[in-house]
């Protein structure tokens, strides 16, 4: 049998071959149609949305990217839509399809399905902090109620100004009345810290860049806010504090005073003014984290960094978009097919200009590292594979089937050394910055080298299956492989390599699937959204 040494040895060999070629698109800039990365035709009609990003290059001079390819958008669309890479069955149905609208349908497809409320309730949970053990504390019955909450509401397309109206005055049980969990997920019960996590999560701006008084005066708007705990283990009802007072004299965002009467919750009377169609902020936070979410990148960079000194690189599109969301009665499926629809969401990620505002003014989709649940799920879909969590908290509260998915898990307590080790959140602040998607060096070797990838190939019953369907020839081989993998067909210098590899006498058929599938894993093409 082949030593393990000399394996390694031989995969690292084929890996430097075939990672160099299985992203082309990395290598060009400016010149002819890259493929299999972009299409041949020309994007289309454009929509408001493009119509005020072309205006915006136009001014700069900036030459807008091509239309990405049919692979490349199937698998972008399903990555950003459900956190989840397309089946090669899918990849090549939709490669079938005929029809002029089929993106349009995909869209709408995958905005119905049920991965859908999945991946963006993960989104939703990192932002609200959606976690059981320290230093969050929500206790292991509250996460599951509070997720579940954030999962239906996503479901069932509740309109955004409803659910966060309800976050914001809601009063109960944190195991009861989910949504009350905001205030429990706050790092601390003073009006300060309750203040600062509602200014970041429902406005996209961070407290401590206000003026000292404008902070106080926010503060005040939560300083009825009481917690009580009961007889049942961790639960906890958020109320408003019952204390005899006198009329709460308090000034809004923006300068405006109320006089709140005694026994009237001042979170209410900060809801309304939040939720209001001409309110500065609520609609700008939230257009500009789904586009940010979408495209890579907010109108306003960072997203959560709102504030006058940091303005928007194209306040046009940001104010349409936030017109659009109001008018639709805060239906945010309607902003995410208005943004996916788009030429400027279904442009390649390989740029033809070279100006230092092209990405800021959104002239390609920005290639950026797929978060760690999706990869990870991404390499148990492939490889038939199941991951194993670890968490302080006992079981049975942290009990996962091995075959669920890891977009789906509830409590940011649950974890892994996969998703520590690729950024995952911990869920401690809410802010955006807490994921973090940049390579490092232990990422890349674990990728490489470890037991834990080697075991999930090699094991694979599903590359097994394609090692039997390709009878023994290379070129149906790697054709399946890379349908599987990278959702395309291989080029011919790619079907060239792999022919060259499959000469050599020290190899099998087996050993060539499976040194495929592992440079094709290591490759950008893989590893990022593109």
């Amino acid at each position: 049998m082949q030593s393990y040494r000399s394996r390694a040895r031989h995969m690292q060999t084929s890996l430097s071959v075939l990672a160099l070629i299985a992203f082309v698109g990395t290598a060009f800039g400016l010149g002819d149609i890259v493929e299999p990365f972009e299409s041949k035709t020309g994007l289309g009609p454009a929509s408001a949305v493009d119509e005020l990003v072309l205006t915006a290059l136009e001014k700069q001079g900036i030459k807008p990217a091509r239309r990405c390819s049919d692979e490349v958008f199937l698998r972008r669309v399903a990555i950003d839509v459900t956190g989840t890479i397309p089946t090669a069955h899918q990849v090549r149905r939709f490669l079938a399809d005929q029809r002029p609208r089929k993106r349009a349908l995909v869209i709408d497809s995958l905005l119905t399905h049920g991965l859908f409320a999945d991946y963006w309730s993960l989104k939703w949970c990192d932002l609200l902090r959606v976690k059981a053990e320290f230093p969050i504390n929500l206790w292991p019955n509250a996460v599951q109620a509070y997720h579940r909450w954030i999962r239906d509401s996503i479901a069932a397309n509740k309109p955004y100004d409803q659910f966060a109206r309800e976050l914001l005055t809601s009063s109960g049980s944190n195991f009861r009345v989910p949504a009350v969990n905001f205030y429990r997920a706050i790092q601390g019960k003073e009006p300060a810290a309750i203040a600062t996590a509602v200014a970041l999560t429902f406005m996209g701006t961070r407290l401590g860049t206000w003026s000292s008084d404008d902070r106080v005066d926010m503060e005040t708007l939560f300083s009825r806010v009481a917690f009580k705990g009961t007889a049942e283990w961790k639960e906890e009802i958020v109320h408003l504090d019952p204390t005899p007072t006198k009329s709460l004299m308090a000034t809004l965002p923006g300068g405006e005073q109320v006089r709140i009467k005694p026994g009237k919750d001042p979170r209410v009377v900060f809801a309304d003014w939040l939720i209001s169609p001409d309110n500065p902020w609520f609609a700008r936070n939230i257009c500009n984290r789904v586009w940010s979410w979408l495209m890579g990148r907010g109108i306003i960079h960072e997203p959560d960094d709102i504030r006058a000194d940091n303005p928007p690189s194209n306040p046009e599109l940001l104010a349409f978009l936030e017109q659009e969301l109001a008018e639709n009665n805060y239906d945010l499926l309607h902003l995410y097919r208005l943004i996916l629809n788009s030429r400027t969401y279904q442009q390649s990620s390989i740029p033809r200009s070279d100006h230092p505002e092209a990405t800021a003014l959104f002239a390609h989709y920005p290639v950026r590292r797929l978060d760690a649940e999706v990869l990870i799920d991404a390499l148990c879909q492939l490889f038939g594979s199941s991951e194993n969590y670890s968490s302080q908290i006992p079981e049975p509260f942290t009990f996962i089937p091995q075959k669920q998915r890891t977009i789906t898990l509830a409590d940011g307590s649950i974890t892994s050394q996969f998703l520590e080790m690729f950024g995952r959140p911990a869920r401690d602040t809410g802010l955006e910055s807490e994921r973090n998607n940049a390579p490092t060096d232990a990422q890349r070797l674990h990728l490489l080298n470890s037991t834990h990838i080697q075991s999930k190939i090699e094991k694979s019953w599903a590359v097994k299956g394609l090692v039997k369907q390709s009878k023994g020839k290379p070129d149906l081989l790697a054709r399946a492989i890379y349908l599987h993998v990278l959702s395309r067909h291989p080029t011919a210098e790619e079907l060239a390599v792999v022919r060259d590899h499959a000469k050599d006498g020290f190899v099998n058929r087996r050993f060539v699937a499976t040194d495929l599938c592992w440079a094709l894993i290591n490759s950008k093409e893989f590893l990022y959204r593109h």
